[in-house]
C-alpha cells in the first residue's frame, strides 16, 4: 500500500546520512516530516534541505536513549499535524572490537541507542498507529545483524535485536493494518563510521569500506521506502546480503568458519 501524499512521519538520526536521505526521499512523495537528531542543527539542515524542495518538515532535537524525548515528537505530531502515520527508526551508532576487549560503557552506549532507541519509537508510535488503523514501521539493522562478522559483537547484536523486535511487530500487528520492516543494508556511502567506538586499524578497515561502497544513501533510501510500501518485512537492498543470507542458510555452523577467513583477509588487505 502506497503512503499517503501529506501522510505524517518522524525520522530518528535524521542530521546526515541514511537519516537525512530517507527524510528528503519519504518528502518526495509528500509525506510531511519530524526531522530528529541529537544534534539539532543538522536536523534543521535536513528540514531546510526538505523546504527548499517544496517540502514539509519540522526539526526536533532528540536523543533516542531518553524515552521522553521520543515520546516528545510522537506528541508532536499528534498535536500539530493530527496524528502519525510513519515512523523510521533509524538513530545508530557503531561500536567495533572483540568480545573481552570492547568496554562495558560501549555495551551500553550501543544498547541504548540502538535498541532502546528503536523500541521507544516503537513504543510510542506504535498505539497511535493502531487506533487509527493504518502505519508503517521501518526499523534500521544491518546486514551485521544477520551474518554476525567478527570484531563487531556490540553492533551485531544490536542489530539482531532489532530484526528480531521487527519479526515479533509484524505478528502482533498483522490485523491491525500496521505494516512493519526492517532494514539490513551492507556497506554504502554514509558517515556512522566517523562516530564509532574501535580500535584506530578497525576505524580504518571501517572507513576505507564505506568510502568505496558503491551504493550512496539515497538509492538505499529510495529502496527503503519502496519496501516498506509493499510490505517487505526484509528489505534487503544489496546482491551481496541477499547472496551471503542464503548461504548462511545453507551453509549451516560451518559458514562462521568461512567468514571468519574472509574478515581477517579484509583486515589484512586494509593495514
Amino acid at each position: 500500500m502506497r503512503i499517503p501524499r501529506d501522510a505524517r512521519a518522524i525520522v530518528t538520526g535524521a542530521g546526515s546520512g541514511f537519516g537525512r536521505a530517507v527524510s528528503l526521499e519519504l518528502a518526495k512523495r509528500g509525506v510531511r516530516v519530524v526531522v530528529s537528531d541529537v544534534n539539532i542543527a543538522s536536523a534543521e539542515e535536513t528540514a531546510e534541505q526538505i523546504e527548499r524542495a517544496a517540502g514539509k518538515a519540522h526539526a526536533m532535537r532528540a536523543d533516542v536513549r531518553e524515552a521522553d524525548e521520543v515520546k516528545a515528537l510522537v506528541d508532536w505530531s499528534v498535536s500539530e499535524w493530527g496524528g502519525l502515520d510513519v515512523i523510521v527508526n533509524n538513530a545508530g551508532v557503531a561500536v567495533a572490537g572483540r568480545v573481552g576487549d570492547v568496554p562495558l560503557e560501549d555495551w551500553k552506549l550501543e544498547i541504548d541507542i540502538n535498541l532502546m532507541g528503536v523500541v521507544h519509537g516503537c513504543h510510542f508510535a506504535v498505539p497511535v498507529m493502531r487506533r487509527a488503523g493504518r502505519g508503517w514501521v521501518l526499523n534500521v539493522a544491518s546486514a551485521a545483524g544477520l551474518m554476525s562478522a567478527p570484531t563487531m559483537g556490540p553492533y551485531n547484536a544490536t542489530k539482531a535485536a532489532v530484526i528480531a523486535l521487527s519479526e515479533t511487530m509484524r505478528t502482533e500487528l498483522s490485523n491491525d493494518h500496521v505494516d512493519v520492516s526492517v532494514l539490513c543494508p551492507t556497506f554504502f556511502r554514509t558517515n556512522i563510521h566517523t562516530a564509532q567506538r574501535s580500535t584506530e586499524e578497525l576505524k580504518r578497515v571501517s572507513e576505507r569500506l564505506v568510502s568505496k561502497a558503491k551504493w550512496s544513501a539515497e538509492e538505499i533510501a529510495h529502496i527503503a521506502v519502496n519496501g516498506l510500501e509493499r510490505r517487505t518485512l526484509y528489505i534487503l537492498p544489496q546482491t551481496d546480503i541477499k547472496v551471503l543470507w542464503r548461504v548462511k542458510r545453507l551453509m549451516g555452523q560451518s559458514f562462521y568458519a568461512l567468514v571468519g577467513r574472509a574478515a581477517a583477509r579484509v583486515t589484512k588487505a586494509h593495514q
